[in-house]
């Protein structure tokens, strides 16, 4: 089988060849996965492959609650989008715990 004319993204069972036997061989980059890829994916799709890039993360927000335990998040943009299976966007998104501390909390009942 041969992926000249067509290279996927991601997992896409409509993107495959025949290939030896009546089995079909895969041209998404999925098929480094499972290991069922055309004979000359490397060679066609892998070349034009372009991976993710993002920017750097933004600052964390305030905690989420006043008093007590609550979450912090932050993000990232991608700057390059993956292309002819290159490599995935890393997270996003990032959250963590913090203990809302404000002025207030201890006073009230």
């Amino acid at each position: 089988g041969s992926c000249r004319y067509r290279c996927c993204p991601g997992r896409n069972n409509a993107c495959w060849a025949p290939g030896a036997r009546r089995a079909r061989c895969y041209c998404d980059s999925y098929c480094q996965r499972t290991g069922d890829c055309c004979q000359d994916y490397l060679a066609t799709c892998r070349r034009a492959a372009v991976g993710c890039a993002v920017g750097p993360w933004g600052p964390w927000s305030g905690c989420s609650s006043p008093c007590g335990v609550g979450s912090r998040a932050r993000s990232r943009q991608v700057t390059v989008p993956p292309r002819h299976g290159g490599d995935p966007c890393p997270d996003l998104k990032q959250r963590r715990g913090c203990l809302g501390q404000h002025p207030t909390c201890g006073t009230a009942k």
